[in-house]
């Protein structure tokens, strides 16, 4: 047998393996609300091949691939224990078993991993709660795609209703046709048909029905079988707490703003402060796009360095407020062609950091450039430390944080040499470190951050929803402090 055919043979080996797993994490999702992730990027729903490449991709982050054999025996413990709702991470069991060094079996180790999950420590399955978006533009579409698929379930957030301007002519028909369809994220995952008659539509199964409305104050959500629902507005028309509650009709519980609030609105990046939302808060924000790919990573910079002052230059793809052709338009600058321009212009990333992270008392300043890509951004972050390190310390620090840390499901870590923008399209994670971009120099870091400023952010949107809803299952093993 020649070295290709070994190759070959040990593709089909953990093809089969991958394969085989397929069945076992939908039913756990399904019928006992488990999400299997593999360093924190979930296994639900995932193709054979998407299976083996998550695996495959931890070699970026962990240093060595990581073979379906070695997870497989994880997952076939988890089908033995009595597991509640939750978030188990395969990939973190195999790595933490790897250096246990205690000799306990897969099916011990696994079992004092999730202990939290299972037997009488295991949280019940939480009721559904109510989601209506206002809004359904580019954020709207990617946070409806998101609520479907975490209906698989029955459990967790369900997106009962969409708010819209009519439109002419076939309006339901066309926006339908917008979430089925996208140019940046490709097809929706599933089926969708249209109600006309009765205003809805039919998603993977879920009923969402489409009210038209110019103003939130005449809506009665309660007329559509709507209670103590979560509307997240989308389309950023108010922002300070007078606006936003013009939402809370009945049927209405709380209000989550896609743009960051003004005035005593919090802003909320989840990992970082949004264990600080009050139970009783019923309007917040979920900061921008920027926001979130930079507070994270600054908190962990913070916590490890200390800093001093720092600067954020985003390099940001452009967005529908800006002209397609020259025209006119109320801000400077953004009235020229966005497809043919890089455009100067303000962010309000840097000032949003002391809402967000107020413990960091070192001034961090902002500005932005718009370039002509419909999607994905860079942010450079230049901070000046405390203390003097070296790059590799820095890598070695934010990979483990990537792998491990509370902030892992914000902070990514890639090495790829040939990475470019177009490669984190559909990364759900609110920033990913660029390894070979980084650059130390005694007390001055700088740190490249690519986000998906449309995904990752819708991403980062569901999580604040979920834990302000009560539905956001814990994770095992428990990343370390």
């Amino acid at each position: 047998m020649t070295v290709n055919d070994d190759s070959f043979t040990n593709w089909m080996h953990r093809e089969e393996i991958a394969e085989s797993m397929i069945p076992i994490i939908g039913k756990l999702h399904r019928e006992q609300d488990v999400n299997v992730l593999l360093h924190s990027r979930s296994l639900v729903n995932k193709s054979v091949v998407s299976i083996l490449k998550t695996h495959r991709f931890a070699r970026q982050i962990a240093g060595e691939e990581l073979s379906v054999t070695e997870t497989m025996p994880f997952l076939k413990a988890l089908t033995t224990l009595d597991l509640g709702p939750s978030q188990i991470d395969i990939g973190m069991l195999a790595a933490t078993y790897r250096s246990d060094g205690r000799g306990l079996s897969v099916e011990e180790f696994t079992a004092e991993a999730v202990a939290g999950a299972t037997g009488d420590n295991k949280i019940e399955r939480r009721a559904s709660r109510d989601v209506v978006l206002y809004g359904f533009g580019r954020i709207g579409r990617l946070i409806a795609r998101l609520l479907i698929e975490k209906a698989g379930s029955g459990n967790g957030l369900r997106l009962r209703a969409i708010v819209v301007r009519k439109g002419s002519g076939q309006d339901i028909v066309k926006r339908a046709s917008l979430l089925r369809r996208d140019s940046i994220h490709g097809q929706f995952q599933g089926t969708i048909t249209v109600d006309e008659a009765n205003n809805k539509i039919i998603a993977n199964g879920n009923e969402i029905q489409v009210i038209y409305s110019d103003d939130p104050t005449t809506v009665d959500y309660t007329a559509y079988g709507i209670r103590d629902a979560i509307l997240i507005d989308n389309t950023g028309r108010w922002r300070d707490r007078e606006g936003l509650s013009k939402h809370l009709q009945p049927g209405i519980g709380k209000v989550v703003l896609t743009a960051p609030g003004k005035g005593d609105v919090p802003n909320i990046v989840h990992g970082v402060n949004h264990d600080t939302v009050k139970p009783d808060e019923r309007i917040l924000s979920c900061a921008s796009c920027t926001t979130n790919a930079i507070v994270p990573p600054l908190k962990a910079m913070a916590d490890e360095y200390g800093v001093l002052r720092g600067h954020v230059e985003t390099v940001h793809s452009y967005t529908n407020d800006q002209n397609l052709l020259d025209n006119y338009h109320g801000s400077d600058r953004r009235g020229r062609s966005a497809a043919l321009n890089m455009v100067i212009t303000e962010t309000g990333a840097a000032s949003a950091v002391a809402k967000a992270l107020p413990e960091l008392k070192a001034p961090i300043t902002g500005s932005s450039i718009r370039v002509p890509v419909p999607d994905v951004s860079i942010a450079i972050l230049s901070l000046r430390l405390e203390r003097e390190t070296t790059r590799e310390e820095v890598l070695d620090y934010l990979r483990n944080v990537s792998l491990a840390s509370p902030l892992k499901r914000q902070i990514d870590f890639i090495s790829a040499p040939d990475a470019v923008s177009s490669d984190f399209i559909g990364s759900r994670h609110a920033s990913i470190v660029d390894a070979g971009a980084t650059k130390v120099d005694g007390d001055n870091a700088i740190l490249y951050l690519w986000y998906d400023n449309e995904f990752g952010y819708s991403c980062q949107v569901i999580r604040v929803v979920q834990h302000v809803s009560g539905v956001e299952y814990p994770t095992y093993p428990a990343p370390a402090v």
